[in-house]
């Protein structure tokens, strides 16, 4: 597939996304790696989404629009987490989610068992011991994840 048979039809960016987009492409030159179409469709509809996701629902998402393939996704995943504007969030069934952080501030997630919705929480007292814990072992933090899993309310509630 080249780049000139791409063809990508998203409503344009809101002022945020733009810094976003800016910021990918910085990394990519910075680094010497091409911008491409395709990597800026992925990193556009990464951005856009407000959800947690896998390759899958990325890659049905992005098929009606642009004719990318799942490998050009799976090459510009690690490119979004190293730039900053990706994490990855957690793996269930065997598949990795992911979801934007660039400009988000850190947060933690509730992970139900049963209906497997994720709910987020932050909690400040995290960093702190985070921070007390690095001290303590002389280690240089470069952040944590904090998962709960469980039975989320709704799910408890069906139950009754």
């Amino acid at each position: 597939m080249t780049a000139a048979s791409t063809k990508v039809s998203l409503a344009p960016l809101g002022e945020d996304l733009v810094e976003e987009m800016e910021v990918f492409r910085d990394f990519l030159r910075t680094r010497g790696y091409r911008v491409t179409k395709e990597r800026e469709a992925i990193a556009e509809s990464i951005l856009r989404n407000h959800d947690h996701f896998d390759v899958d629902e990325l890659f049905l998402s992005l098929r009606p629009k642009t004719p990318i393939s799942k490998a050009s996704i799976y090459r510009a995943i690690p490119l979004l987490i190293e730039s900053g504007l990706l994490a990855e969030v957690y793996l269930e069934n065997g598949h990795m989610h992911y979801e934007r952080v660039y400009g988000r501030e850190h947060h933690s997630h509730l992970r139900c068992l049963k209906c497997h919705g994720i709910f987020e929480f932050s909690a400040p007292e995290l960093a702190a011991v985070e921070k007390r814990i690095s001290r303590q072992e002389n280690f240089k933090s470069e952040g944590h994840k904090f998962e709960i899993w469980g039975i989320c309310s709704s799910c408890q509630a069906e139950k009754n």
